[in-house]
């Protein structure tokens, strides 16, 4: 699912945010609640902090885990699976705990998963309401980090279910601290979990593009 987002004025911008990602993430019950550089179209995949080839290999491990997960697993899961930078995070519901632990099993066995972060809880699906619940959080949270100067909200990978929020991405202790504290002020939200590869300021300097010079 792609979400296209376009620079946009901090408080007419911020509505039409909010509409736009509802509407996009409401028209698929199966739609991952993610919000993030690598689901919001070709032209922000330029500030993607990962290779080009690691975003190729996300693709493939996310196809690959849940096309297995599907055929091992069927019904006896409801969950929803993301790779960013190789680490995989799961979320969503299993019927039992010998379920949730394969779900572990078949995400790690998958060619070129280095981690695999699953906190999927022993429960029924989760409802309706919940899960959209979720998807007002997370477009919150995305229209305030597109509203916070001081980040490069594309930088981001952020998941919502059942009220926890996780965020993914490559990102400096600063940004990390920042991200968080943002999405902690959204209401509804119960707890935030961090899943970043931290970077030094050095590292951050030299993956993110410097502007062009003022002509």
């Amino acid at each position: 699912m792609n979400l296209p987002i376009k620079p946009l004025a901090p408080k007419s911008g911020r509505r039409v945010l909010l509409a736009t990602l509802a509407a996009a993430l409401l028209s698929s019950a199966c739609a991952p609640l993610v919000l993030g550089g690598a689901m919001v179209g070709g032209a922000l995949m330029a500030t993607d902090r990962r290779t080009s080839g690691t975003q190729l290999e996300d693709q493939g491990i996310e196809l690959k885990a849940n096309s297995r997960i599907r055929e091992q697993l069927g019904d006896r899961v409801h969950v929803s699976l993301n790779s960013y930078n190789r680490l995989v995070l799961i979320t969503g519901e299993a019927r039992s705990e010998a379920d949730r632990t394969l779900l572990t099993t078949i995400a790690s066995g998958v060619e070129n998963v280095q981690s695999v972060l699953n906190e999927t809880a022993v429960m029924g699906n989760s409802s309706l309401g919940s899960r959209s619940n979720d998807v007002l959080i997370a477009t919150k949270i995305r229209a305030n980090l597109v509203d916070a100067r001081d980040l490069i909200s594309n930088a981001f990978y952020v998941v919502v279910e059942r009220g926890d929020v996780f965020i993914m991405g490559r990102v400096s202790e600063r940004e990390a601290t920042r991200a968080v504290e943002i999405a902690r002020g959204v209401g509804g939200v119960k707890k935030v979990v961090r899943a970043f590869e931290i970077l030094s300021e050095d590292e951050l300097a030299r993956i993110v593009p410097k502007p062009a010079p003022a002509r």
